[in-house]
C-alpha cells in the first residue's frame, strides 16, 4: 500500500475516533424509560392510564352504516367490539370482544334481539355489557343476572364515534370547533399507520418538515385545490403554498403553552423573487392533548386530527375537517381519500410491503419524496420509516423540534400527575354549550413583525363571516382563537433539562 493510501486510512480512523467521541450520549437525549412511558399505552401502563382520561376516537360513523353494523375495534391495546343496536333507537355499544362464557369472538356474533348474541351458545349482550339471555340454560336460571362483560361509554359526533376507556364518570366532549360545528360543515375520515402513535403525532407539530417532505417542484392551479393540503393559496393572496414551502425552508418557529396543549407559529419572511421582506407568511397550528393537532387545510377549512394507539406498534389517524364558510363537499372529500386506501380496514395502498410505490423519476423531477401527491403518504413513509417504536435516545434534535420537546415535557408531566392520582392540566372539561375556544389555525400572509395582530384580525373576520361561528364570541374575547396571551417557550432542543417535568 503506498503512502497516500496509508495516510488516508489513518485519517479515516482519526475521523472515526472523533465521530465516536462526539457521539457520546448528551444530557438532552431522552432516557429509554421516558420513551417507554410515552409510547406504551396498554392497560395498566402509566401512558395508558393518562390516555384513558380523554375521549378516544374508535370508529367512523360510516363503519356502522352497513347492513350488519358490527365492527371489531382494537384501541389502546384492548380488543373490543362496536355495534349499533337494531332495536331501541339505534343505541351504540362498545363491549369486550370475548364472550363471558368461553371467550368466543363476539365481533362475529348475531346482531339481534336488542344486542349482540354469541354464536357459540347464544348468550346475548346489550350495549351496556349486561347479559340479556342465556338460552342454553333452564328457563328459570338466574345466571344472566350475574354476568356482565366490560363496556365503555360512547358518543357519536360529526362522523366519529368516541369512547371513554377510563374509570369513573366521563367528562363531556370539549367544546372545540369540530364538535360544535353543524354536521354539514364537517367531514370525517381515518387512516392506518404501521407504527407507534407518538411518531404520527410528532410529524404534525414539526412545521419545518413541510418544506421538504411535502415539496412540489411545480405549482398547480390553486383554484383546483379543494380538499388538498398545501395546494391552495394563502389567505387573501394568490401565492400558492407549494411555492412558499419550496422557496422558504428555514422558518422561524415559536411555540407557547395553552390550556389545551400548545400553539405553534411558523414565520417565513417573503424576500425572494423581487419581494422586499415587508410581508411574512404566517402559519399557526395547534397541538391538542393528548394526541391531537389542529392545522389549516385552506384559508377557511381546518383539520383536527387525532393519532390514536391501536397498540404500541400501530395506530390510526382520525381527521375531522371543519369549514367556516360553506358546507363541506363530503362526496368529493371522501372520493379523494378513497383513492389511496383499502376498505374495510382503511389501510393505505402505498405501504412498507410495496416500498410505498416509490418512483425515482418522480423524485428527480416532481416531488421531494417520489411518492405521489397525497400528503398523507409522505407523512406515513416518514413516520413508519422510523421503525415500529422509535428509540428517541438515539436522536439529535434541532431548533425546528422545539414544539416536540415542549410536548414531550408536558406529556411526561401529565403522565406522572395521573400516576399520582391527579388530573392533567390540559384536560378540558367543557360542557357542550360552552362557546368554542377553537383552537383556530391560520395560513396567510401579513405584515412582517406583526403576526399576532394579523392573526387576531384575520380570525375575527373569518368567524364574523361564518354562518355558524359568527355568534361564538367568547373565543375572541380572551385573545386570538380563545387563547390568552402566552409566553413563548424557549428552545430546549440542545438543553440539559430538555425533558424535565416543569
Amino acid at each position: 500500500m503506498n503512502s497516500p493510501a496509508k495516510g488516508t486510512f489513518v485519517a479515516s480512523n482519526a475521523a472515526k475516533v472523533a465521530f465516536t467521541a462526539h457521539r457520546q450520549p448528551m444530557e438532552s437525549e431522552m432516557r429509554a424509560e421516558d420513551n417507554r412511558k410515552l409510547t406504551e399505552t396498554g392497560p395498566g401502563t402509566p401512558g395508558g392510564e393518562w390516555m384513558r382520561r380523554y375521549w378516544q376516537p374508535v370508529a367512523l360513523s360510516e363503519e356502522l352504516e352497513t347492513e350488519r353494523s358490527v365492527v371489531p375495534v382494537r384501541v389502546l391495546g384492548e380488543d373490543l367490539v362496536l355495534f349499533r343496536n337494531q332495536d331501541g333507537g339505534g343505541a351504540i355499544g362498545l363491549i369486550d370482544r370475548r364472550c363471558a362464557h368461553r371467550g368466543a369472538d363476539l365481533s362475529l356474533g348475531r346482531l339481534e334481539d336488542g344486542g349482540l348474541r354469541c354464536y357459540f351458545h347464544g348468550w346475548l349482550f346489550g350495549p351496556d355489557g349486561s347479559c340479556l339471555d342465556v338460552p342454553a340454560e333452564p328457563e328459570d336460571s338466574i345466571l344472566k343476572y350475574k354476568v356482565w362483560i366490560r363496556s365503555y361509554p360512547v358518543r357519536e359526533c360529526n362522523g366519529i364515534i368516541w369512547a371513554y376507556l377510563g374509570s369513573g364518570e366521563p367528562p363531556n366532549l370539549p367544546a372545540l370547533d369540530c364538535f360544535i360545528a353543524p354536521e354539514q360543515y364537517t367531514f370525517a375520515f381515518k387512516g392506518y399507520l404501521d407504527c407507534n402513535w407518538l411518531q404520527a403525532l410528532e410529524v404534525g407539530i414539526d412545521p419545518a418538515h413541510a418544506s421538504y417532505l411535502h415539496r412540489f417542484e411545480q405549482d398547480e392551479d390553486t383554484e383546483d385545490s379543494y380538499g388538498k393540503q398545501f395546494r391552495g393559496a394563502s389567505l387573501g393572496t394568490n401565492m400558492p403554498m407549494t411555492k412558499i414551502l419550496r422557496e422558504y425552508g428555514r422558518p422561524e418557529i415559536l411555540n407557547a403553552r395553552t390550556e389545551y396543549g400548545q400553539r405553534i407559529v411558523a414565520l417565513r419572511k417573503l424576500d425572494k423573487d423581487g419581494l422586499d421582506g415587508s410581508s411574512t407568511h404566517v402559519r399557526i397550528t395547534h397541538q391538542v392533548f393528548p394526541h391531537g393537532i389542529t392545522i389549516p387545510l385552506s384559508s377557511t377549512m381546518a383539520i383536527t386530527q387525532w393519532h390514536v394507539p391501536i397498540d404500541d406498534v400501530s395506530s390510526y389517524w382520525y381527521a375531522m375537517f371543519t369549514s367556516l364558510d360553506e358546507p363541506v363537499d363530503k362526496a368529493t372529500m371522501r372520493a379523494q381519500r378513497l383513492e389511496g386506501i383499502t376498505l374495510p380496514d382503511y389501510k393505505p395502498i402505498r405501504n412498507r410491503a410495496n416500498n410505498y410505490q416509490f418512483s425515482y423519476e418522480e423524485q428527480r423531477t416532481q416531488t421531494y419524496t417520489g411518492l405521489g401527491k397525497d400528503i398523507n403518504v409522505h407523512d406515513q413513509m416518514a413516520v413508519e420509516g422510523q421503525g415500529y417504536i422509535y428509540d428517541r435516545s438515539r436522536e439529535r434534535l434541532s431548533r425546528s423540534d422545539r414544539a416536540i420537546v415542549t410536548y414531550r415535557r408536558m406529556a411526561l408531566k401529565a403522565i406522572d400527575t395521573v400516576a399520582a392520582g391527579g388530573d392533567p392540566d390540559e384536560l378540558l372539561m367543557d360542557t357542550a354549550d360552552v362557546e368554542s375556544r377553537g383552537p383556530i389555525p391560520l395560513d396567510g400572509i401579513g405584515p412582517t413583525g406583526d403576526w399576532e395582530n394579523y392573526w387576531a384580525q384575520s380570525i375575527a373576520d373569518l368567524r364574523k363571516a361564518s354562518p355558524w361561528a359568527s355568534e361564538l364570541e367568547a373565543a375572541l374575547r380572551t385573545g386570538p382563537a380563545g387563547v390568552p396571551g402566552a409566553e413563548i417557550e424557549p428552545d430546549r432542543s440542545q438543553s440539559p433539562d430538555a425533558y424535565d417535568r416543569s
